[in-house]
């Protein structure tokens, strides 16, 4: 209210100013033009005035110029009495004029500033569908939509809700309708002013109902996507499993059809059939070994493979996992160093992601022995295994975690799914399991597990003693 008093009082004072100025320029025209025709140059304050401060203040200055020319331009001048009936009709077609003119500007000065409104709005509805429409989430976009308004229309806070909220002591609520239901609230202040909140109610709030349907549907799409490319994803996989788990099957069950066949002659010497029994057992515990990795990998994917983690020794993980995996030609070489500390981890896990680690290390260790190596820097426990095989690529050494993937080189057993699910256990117990190769120099894995750092349980190294 302040600020519109200022104004009306500079509109005010500009008028006179103009006025003044215009009586002193008519007489100086006093000698070459008649003093009647001067009174059209009143029409530039009356104009000026009411195309920046309305028609009222337009008004005001023309009463105020007709009587400037009365006072100062039409005889008996000095005072405001026209002795020539004359001159009363040049000042009434002046006054009628200046009244039509100031009108007119102050209706061409209304259409600019709506005009300028519509421009803000569309600026502002424009700057929401970016905003919303921008790929974030739709609460964020909300959020920054409602700054925006509050920006646009100088409030002190808008809040945009996908809720059903009511009015509150501070706020009022306006509805978001979508599709006839209720799909979010505006909150605008109590004490918005009349005229911006019915514009917020009019321009706004349908905009941005469009808006939100709009990002709602844009969200429903975004899902469906997602669940399609997952089902997508499954069904390749499924097809993929299928195929190689039927040709990973066929090897070991034609090997021991084929040997319990053999077994059922009778020429076979002792020692042949030894042979025809060992080939059974080991092809059962490969087959077995095959349905253990269908069945982890299963698991993995389903998140039914939750860790059961206990404090474990990595020596122990190690012995185990060696144990239960055939050793390469030349053997295992292993280095733990002394007094490396428990950890806290599914042993389970951890030894079935290493055994598969070292199956495939086995494979390619050629004439050479599969290293293994242990030590624990500072919050973490390094454990290495290398093999002097031919390496792998470079683009190839994520992709060998992926699920029955196989390096385009790749001959001999196995179905791509070893170091997949050693990954997964390692993961799954705060670890990481990467592969570090050069082609021609071998391949190192490296499992880095994170150690435990809850002081109020103590680090205990596998002798069972807490260090000093």
């Amino acid at each position: 209210m302040l600020s519109e008093q200022r104004s009306q009082l500079t509109g005010l004072a500009v008028a006179i100013v103009l006025v003044g100025v215009v009586t002193g320029v008519i007489f100086g025209l006093r000698e070459a033009v008649p003093v009647v025709s001067t009174g059209i140059v009143y029409l530039l304050p009356v104009l000026l005035v009411s195309i920046y401060w309305g028609v009222w203040m337009g008004l005001a200055t023309s009463l105020l110029s007709a009587a400037a020319f009365n006072f100062f331009h039409l005889p008996p001048t000095g005072n405001f009495t026209i002795s020539d009936g004359e001159n009363w009709v040049a000042l009434a077609v002046f006054f009628t004029i200046a009244v039509i003119a100031s009108t007119l500007a102050d209706a061409a000065r209304n259409r600019q500033i709506e005009a300028e409104l519509r421009r803000r709005e569309a600026d502002l509805v424009a700057e929401m569908a970016r905003v919303m429409l921008s790929g974030e989430s739709l609460e964020d976009s909300l959020r920054e939509a409602g700054q925006r308004i509050a920006q646009a229309y100088d409030l002190p806070a808008v809040t945009v809700s996908l809720e059903w909220v009511g009015s509150e002591q501070r706020m009022v609520a306006l509805p978001l309708l979508v599709q006839g239901e209720r799909a979010g609230t505006l909150l605008i202040p109590r004490d918005t002013p009349e005229d911006v909140a019915e514009t917020i109610r009019v321009r706004i709030v349908p905009a941005l109902e469009a808006l939100v349907g709009a990002a709602r549907r844009r969200s429903e799409l975004e899902a469906q996507v997602v669940e399609t490319r997952a089902l997508r994803h499954s069904n390749v996989l499924k097809t993929t499993m299928l195929r190689s788990v039927s040709h990973d099957l066929r090897s070991p069950l034609t090997a021991i059809s084929a040997a319990a066949g053999g077994l059922q002659s009778d020429t076979l010497s002792d020692e042949e059939r030894r042979e025809l029994t060992a080939v059974i057992s080991t092809e059962a515990a490969r087959l077995a070994r095959l349905v253990d990795n269908v069945l982890d990998l299963s698991r993995l994917q389903a998140g039914a493979a939750a860790p059961r983690t206990d404090w474990c020794s990595i020596e122990e993980v190690v012995r185990e996992a060696v144990a239960s995996v055939a050793a390469p030609p030349k053997g295992f070489d292993i280095s733990l160093d002394d007094d490396l500390p428990l950890i806290r981890a599914d042993a389970a896990q951890l030894e079935r992601a290493l055994a598969n680690v070292l199956e495939n290390a086995a494979r390619h260790a050629g004439e050479s022995p599969v290293t293994i190596r242990a030590s624990a820097p500072v919050n973490r426990l390094l454990l290495r295994v290398s093999d002097a095989g031919s390496g792998i690529p470079k683009e190839e050494l994520e992709r060998v975690f992926e699920p029955f993937h196989r390096s385009p080189d790749r001959t001999g057993p196995g179905s791509g799914l070893g170091l997949a699910i050693a990954r997964g256990f390692v993961e799954l117990n705060g670890g990481r399991l990467r592969a570090d190769s050069l082609p021609g120099q071998g391949t190192t894995f490296l499992f880095d597990l994170p150690l435990a750092t809850d002081e109020s349980e103590p680090v205990v190294t596998a002798a069972g003693s807490t260090p000093e």
